[in-house]
């Protein structure tokens, strides 16, 4: 008869989630995991698989709780420009506010291993993908709403988002980013209009 599981892989993976945030891959060593998870390493092996397995499915678990989130702010009913706007506003004050330091976990990925690890690198850009379309449907929506001028270019727009965004989460992680967030942030307001 096999043995039922003494810990509950969610609350594991959630922790293994949390130490990679805190720590970074490279950072993390087995005997770390072994310790913060409270499970044997051999009981780590075999129900996630490798460091490497476990940080993927620890990225997989973040994306599914980030990702959805934002892109329900921006298909909102209604005008866009507030919630694109309120989007830029969260991403500033998240960052200037972390205490921390601990960044975004899809860019410190990015940063420490998606030149490297292909799963991982497939992961960051899905995330990405997924932002560029969500902002890209949703600034057609305003340019349709008379939000933006005819001529604006919503793809470019959402691009350009994405990369103020992704540069945000970079200086979240240096000492008293605020001032520089909060320009950045009046040049991505006057660039919408």
């Amino acid at each position: 008869m096999a043995r039922s599981k003494e810990f509950d892989p969610d609350a594991v993976l959630r922790r293994a989630l949390e130490l990679f945030w805190e720590r970074g891959y490279e950072a993390t060593s087995m005997a770390d995991l072994v310790e913060r998870l409270g499970v044997a390493k051999a009981s780590i092996y075999a129900t996630f698989g490798s460091k490497s397995d476990l940080y993927a499915k620890a990225l997989q678990r973040y994306l599914d709780l980030t990702d959805p989130k934002i892109m329900a702010e921006l298909s909102q009913p209604g005008p866009v420009l507030p919630a694109v706007r309120a989007l830029v506003e969260r991403y500033v004050t998240e960052a200037a506010d972390d205490d921390r330091q601990l960044g975004c976990l899809v860019v410190n990925s990015a940063v420490e291993l998606a030149a490297r690890e292909e799963r991982v690198a497939r992961l960051v850009e899905a995330s990405w993908a997924h932002l560029e379309i969500a902002l890209t449907s949703a600034l057609l929506r305003a340019r349709a709403q008379g939000e933006l001028a005819p001529d604006a270019d919503p793809r470019a727009l959402a691009r350009f988002l994405l990369v103020f965004f992704q540069g945000v989460r970079v200086l979240g992680r240096t000492p008293d980013p605020g001032a520089r967030l909060r320009d950045a942030a009046r040049v991505v307001d006057s660039v919408l209009g």
